[in-house]
């Protein structure tokens, strides 16, 4: 079946079709109710089946005779290991673990916050809760104490599960220092911290002088293994939380039926990896990409899963990544435009790529921000591979727009995020409601119900969910992005609804702007962000990363930009402003913080975000604006 045929399917036999897709997975007690209306009258999938998330990733691959495949591959360049893990191996940490936590009281309905960095550990963590029906909130672990403090009290853990210490390149970052400081800020006191000593460069756990702390090897080591817990398909599997326009973060609340259908659909139809190969998503479990393709999908379709811990670009070098799918072979990646950016900003000429056999290597996905043309190309010049930018959040779970390989489809379209995945339903309407035709831009929204794996809601906030999402077009989501539709069905998402910026009544996508500025041939990267300007309501400011050894003036750079840009756009962007940085403002998963761009440059106060990847920014681009302004 083509991808559009499926599509077609799945909107008008929408029922029958994620039956066929829900029989792909093993239930303990396959549903018979396959839509129905839940709580507050909002639909759910598959609401009388049973079933087991750890189970499907773990124990199902093992009955049918795998238990020697290799799980996951651990890499960690910073501390210079690693390590294979079949999935025998993986069941018997999994479940000694989970009876560890079963022995400390825990049990099906109680929630564990894990926060610990990118090691077999916390795939453990989030694998045994799952195994037992505790519902797991893992925290990123670049988050301060303040913001584990939140999450505690948003969600009242009975757990913590942590490790005494994570490494960052060559920093040492103290998860446990970071714990104990939040559990003391919040409100709320859970029973245990359980934690991991990795014992990093001879710094260990006083466990004697804190017998509060519970030894995670030690509670593994000398516990029963237990078995998986049959939950029902509506089962919080996990609550993941995501920035919130009020400051305060929201918990995506995930099922365990629908999710586990979606994943393993994604997996094979949209992703195209086959059971056996390696699949890497270069992300972090903190985020949704970790839980959906590091932890969950990846297993429930038994591929092999890669945790990586370091940063692809700089451990040791930019060609980390293609040792990496060289030497696991590795068949389908997933990671964010940024990282490909930076690889291609400190090796511009691809000399890295030459040294390694990608020959296994056959699909290249980008998400997380849109990726520009001019990066898009280099990779396909460079790799020889055409990469897929797609689209989706954390509320989704999985991808929303996107082409599918692992069935027939039609070709990447450059700047477009694909075409609607099976199950959405994706209209573009205007501020009223009304459906745009064909390149006019408007807001991406997605008719009820949402298919199987997307959000039940936000933890213990029914309103905020309801006024967030379903208010403002009653019987559609609203996804907070803008969109273009073209006349073939493509998609292209032209960013969040606040980065549209209104130049004297005219509507301006800054994604466009980007397009055109990293265009230039010596740009590695770059951002525009809509300032405030008395005469216009707004103007655009650009800030731009120069490639590597560019020996390009700043003056010049400025009036190349501004002539590219009026060229490709037209005279109506008014882009006059270019400032060259030597980085931008990141989050740690590579987002760029174009509202603190805009709160800096508008000379208005600003807090420090908490998910900044370094804070030493902030004075390089004061510094640099300054002498703008001067």
């Amino acid at each position: 079946m083509k991808a559009h045929e499926m599509f077609l399917n799945s909107i008008e036999n929408k029922e029958q079709f994620w039956a066929e897709q829900a029989d792909q997975i093993h239930w303990f007690k396959k549903p018979q109710t396959i839509l129905s209306q839940g709580e507050n009258n909002y639909p759910v999938w598959f609401a009388d089946g049973e079933l087991n998330a750890c189970y499907l990733a773990i124990d199902k691959h093992i009955e049918d005779g795998y238990g020697d495949q290799v799980a996951y591959i651990y890499d960690s360049p910073v501390t210079d290991t690693k390590q294979k893990i079949t999935f025998n191996e993986l069941k018997e940490n999994v479940s000694k673990f989970a009876g560890g936590l079963q022995s400390l009281g825990l049990k099906k309905g109680d929630n564990a916050i894990i926060y610990m960095p990118m090691i077999p550990q916390a795939a453990y963590a989030m694998l045994a809760c799952a195994r037992l029906g505790i519902t797991h909130s893992v925290v990123f672990g670049g988050f301060a104490p303040h913001e584990l403090a939140i999450r505690i009290d948003d969600c009242n853990p009975k757990a913590i599960i942590t490790a005494s210490a994570g490494v960052e390149v060559k920093k040492r970052i103290p998860y446990l220092p970071f714990v104990k400081e939040a559990y003391e800020m919040a409100a709320h006191k859970p029973e245990h911290i359980v934690v991991f000593d990795r014992q990093l460069w001879g710094n260990k756990v006083d466990w004697e002088n804190e017998p509060q702390l519970t030894n995670f090897q030690e509670l593994l080591e000398k516990s029963e293994p237990a078995d998986c817990v049959p939950v029902k398909s509506t089962h919080p599997l996990y609550i993941l939380y995501t920035s919130g326009t009020t400051g305060k973060p929201k918990g995506v609340v995930r099922d365990t039926g629908g999710y586990a259908t979606a994943l393993k659909f994604s997996i094979e139809k949209i992703y195209g990896a086959k059971p056996g190969e390696v699949f890497w998503a270069a992300s972090d479990i903190g985020w949704v990409v970790g839980h959906s393709y590091i932890i969950y999908g990846p297993l429930i379709n038994r591929n092999t899963s890669i945790i990586f811990e370091g940063k692809p670009i700089m451990t040791p070098d930019a060609g980390t990544t293609w040792r990496i799918l060289s030497e696991y072979k590795v068949s389908v990646m997933f990671t964010a435009p940024t990282a490909i950016r930076a690889i291609k900003k400190e090796d511009p000429d691809g000399e890295f790529i030459k040294k390694y056999d990608l020959s296994h290597f056959r699909t290249q996905f980008l998400a997380g921000e849109r990726c520009d043309v001019a990066t898009l190309d280099w990779y396909e010049e460079k790799v020889g591979i055409t990469p897929i930018d797609h689209w989706w959040q954390t509320e989704s779970g999985w991808p929303m727009l996107s082409l599918m390989r692992g069935v027939e489809d039609d070709g990447v379209k450059r700047a477009s995020a694909g075409k609607p995945i099976p199950g959405y339903d994706i209209k573009i309407f205007d501020e009223e409601g009304y459906e745009l035709e064909a390149h006019h831009e408007g807001y991406l929204v997605i008719k009820l119900p949402l298919p199987p794996g997307a959000l039940m809601g936000i933890w213990g906030d029914y309103e905020r969910f309801h006024y967030g999402y379903l208010a403002k077009f009653p019987g559609y989501y609203f996804s907070g992005d803008g969109a273009i539709r073209d006349e073939d069905g493509y998609i292209f998402i032209t960013g969040r609804v606040d980065d549209i910026i209104n130049v004297a009544g005219h509507r301006l996508s800054t994604a466009e702007m980007e397009e055109a500025v990293s265009g230039h041939k010596d740009v590695a990267e770059c951002c525009v962000v809509g300032i405030e300007d008395d005469l216009k309501g707004q103007i655009p400011f650009g800030l731009v990363v120069l490639k590597s050894g560019t020996q390009i003036s700043e003056t010049e750079v400025e009036k190349e930009v501004v002539a590219l840009v009026r060229e490709k756009i037209g005279a109506v962007v008014a882009l006059k402003n270019i400032v060259v940085v030597k980085r931008l403002p990141k989050t740690r998963s590579g987002k760029i913080l174009r509202k603190l761009i805009r709160t800096m440059l508008d000379g208005k106060e600003f807090q420090i975000p908490s998910t900044i990847d370094d804070e030493a920014i902030i004075d390089e681009l004061k510094e640099k604006f300054d002498e703008y302004r001067k």
